[in-house]
């Protein structure tokens, strides 16, 4: 049991509650929030992404990326704690839960009579399942090219926020592309964390990831764009929607933010940055929760 629970990569799972309480807080700030929705939404969330994590465990072990070459902490197939084929059982099974916990959110967000918005969710649904096996399980994983960051960003960031407010309003707010866009950046910081540390042997493996292509200095950079991009997001929206000082309750979190920007510029090795993976993902639920709080009391 241990081993399936390391595999599914609870430390991860965070990310996934983090974008659908984002999309849940400005519903709420507008009025529309529905319990029974932001409930099944998560649990959609958290199984696509316990999908993905197995995907990717299982992916990275036939592709080579996880070898004893590589310096993060062990994987459950490559390791053999677990088999192939019984990883590939999991797989399946989670696409069924997904599936079920997708099709239940939907029925209970429209309605029987809401088949049109049912349909397009479904297609949304299928792309998301798509995205979270092909990213390294696939004949041709698109993680292997470098567009792992650019399907994090869409699918963290603008699926899961607009996506959970939709669910609720069944209708847009374009001003939320600022906060999707905030917790899809950090969201992508989180995998920058975890691909920096495995530069090498991705490097090896021929996994051509955004630190792979642009080097491990640039990496660096890169990722404090992106922990500034989100705050300054987060900044503007705030600019555009004030209301009260409550709404800048969020900027709370920015020296946490700032801390772990500045442990990955300092570390050299991957014992030093593997932590930062925790704490990158922990820090984005912080935000969003004070993001949200402040929305709220505004």
């Amino acid at each position: 049991m241990k081993h399936w629970i390391s595999a599914f990569r609870p430390r991860t799972l965070v990310l996934a509650v983090a974008s659908i309480a984002m999309g849940a807080f400005l519903a709420a700030h507008d009025g529309v929030l529905r319990w029974p929705v932001v409930l099944l939404t998560i649990l959609t969330a958290t199984s696509l992404q316990v999908l993905s994590n197995l995907a990717n465990d299982y992916g990275d072990t036939i592709h080579g990326a996880d070898s004893s070459e590589r310096a993060g902490p062990s994987r459950a197939v490559q390791s053999g704690a677990i088999t192939k084929e019984a990883m590939k059982r999991a797989i399946y099974l989670a696409v069924i839960i997904s599936a079920i916990c997708g099709l239940a959110l939907l029925f209970v967000a429209f309605g029987l009579d809401g088949w049109r918005w049912i349909a397009t969710f479904i297609g949304i649904g299928a792309l998301a399942i798509w995205a979270a096996i092909a990213y390294t399980a696939s004949k041709n994983p698109y993680g292997y090219i470098g567009l792992g960051d650019i399907m994090v960003m869409i699918f963290f960031g603008y699926v899961a926020v607009l996506g959970t407010y939709f669910l609720q309003a069944t209708q847009l707010n374009l001003q939320a592309l600022l906060p999707a866009t905030a917790v899809g950046l950090l969201s992508v910081a989180v995998l920058n964390v975890n691909n920096t540390r495995d530069i090498h042997s991705d490097r090896l493996a021929g996994k051509r990831s955004i630190p792979v292509r642009i080097g491990e200095r640039n990496a660096r950079i890169y990722h404090w764009l992106l922990l500034l991009g989100a705050l300054g997001a987060a900044t503007i929206y705030v600019l555009v929607r004030y209301e009260t000082p409550w709404q800048w309750l969020f900027l709370l979190s920015a020296p946490i933010i700032i801390r772990t920007g500045l442990q990955l510029w300092r570390g050299k090795t991957a014992a030093e940055i593997d932590p930062l993976l925790k704490q990158t993902a922990l820090s984005t639920l912080l935000f969003t929760l004070l993001f949200g709080i402040g929305q709220i009391l505004g």
